[in-house]
């Protein structure tokens, strides 16, 4: 599974060894239309667990989405309305069941216990929630001791990302509070973007959807950065733990990335999508143009140079002008100026527009 931490360890190993029948808890805020492969990492550990006969509740945030970031921090996150969120909500739970089990999954909204509670009946919350201005959590933590998610479902486990640790943590107060036992915590990796910087999400546009089309999805496969190959295959996809140390080991080795990422967008489509479609996929993504490999000498060489060899560019003169036209790219970082330096490596892709694009591979 993964598992970054777990509060309390002993307490949940005892419990699952008795055979417990445990409701675990997680938390989604439906915030944009699309769950991505960020969120599968969660869903995945919720099926576990419900496949070993416990019953996953999922708390769909339809309070905490309309709140936004009260740090004032996070720009990309706006505050949204009650039709934005209840519009998203609508397909999160239509892409759910690509992963968790209907049958065993409680859904429950925090809407159940937050709104009889009136909160945005008080004129202060009501006019800083239209200015947009944040509501700072002490604010909010009356009435999140009287209804609380964890407290609200009795949870007995609640999972999370390593960036939820503090919430997760409260929820377990709150419960003590409530004379409840407290839920243990099991928190898992962060999965990073297609940018390979920041974790998965669609306000940055990172992100691969599960619910993509067959071809989007295959080729944004292809786009993961090598660093992430493995990464991907083991938080994202069914591969076994020998089939991801392999792929680990070859890596190493030296082999090419691009044959690795064709066997993680194969996993991933045939995961949402099905096999005949990942077979049909990767057969429409080697024929095509795109999908070019070039071979190249080994040494430091200058852009406009590797940019002629590989034929994307039929001149110095065209290569300065689509460099100028912000037209081209090195592994989808923009190229800067032809005659910049660069260092080629087997898998690196260089980039024409939107259409054109050469895989290389270092001789």
């Amino acid at each position: 599974m993964g598992a970054v931490d777990i509060v309390d360890r002993e307490h949940l190993r005892a419990r699952v060894e008795r055979g417990d029948r445990l409701r675990v808890k997680l938390g989604l805020d439906p915030t944009r239309p699309d769950l991505h492969l960020g969120h599968t990492v969660v869903l995945r550990a919720m099926r576990r667990f419900e496949d070993a006969g416990n019953t996953g509740v999922l708390i769909v945030g339809d309070w905490t989405a309309r709140i936004g970031d009260p740090s004032g921090q996070n720009v990309t996150r706006p505050q949204l309305t009650r039709e934005d969120v209840e519009a998203a909500a609508k397909t999160y739970l239509a892409q759910l069941w690509k992963i968790l089990d209907q049958s065993r999954t409680e859904v429950r909204y925090q809407s159940e216990w937050f709104d009889p509670m009136k909160l945005e009946a008080r004129d202060d919350f009501a006019r800083r929630h239209r200015e947009g201005r944040p509501i700072g959590l002490h604010e909010l933590l009356y009435p999140l001791l009287q209804g609380y998610d964890s407290v609200a479902v009795r949870a007995d486990l609640e999972l999370g990302g390593t960036d939820q640790t503090f919430n997760l943590l409260v929820g377990r107060d709150l419960q003590q509070a409530a004379g409840q036992q407290p839920q243990d915590i099991l928190t898992l990796p962060l999965l990073e973007g297609l940018d390979g910087v920041h974790k998965m999400s669609q306000s940055l546009d990172n992100y691969i959807g599960i619910d993509e089309p067959v071809s989007d999805m295959y080729w944004k496969a292809m786009a993961v950065p090598d660093s992430l190959i493995v990464r991907y295959l083991e938080l994202a996809t069914t591969a076994r733990p020998e089939e991801v140390a392999a792929a680990r080991s070859a890596l190493e080795r030296g082999a090419n990335p691009r044959d690795l990422k064709k066997d993680l967008a194969r996993l991933l489509v045939s995961l949402y999508h099905g096999p005949d479609a990942a077979a049909a996929a990767e057969a429409a993504f080697l024929k095509s143009p795109q999908a070019a490999e070039k071979t190249v000498p080994a040494g430091r060489q200058r852009l406009d140079a590797l940019f002629l060899l590989t034929g994307l560019v039929s001149s110095k003169s065209e290569m300065r002008r689509l460099t100028e036209q912000r037209g081209l790219a090195v592994d989808d970082r923009l190229v800067a100026s032809a005659e910049d330096e660069i260092e080629p490596r087997t898998g690196m892709v260089l980039r024409r527009g939107k259409h054109q694009a050469v895989t290389l591979r270092v001789q």
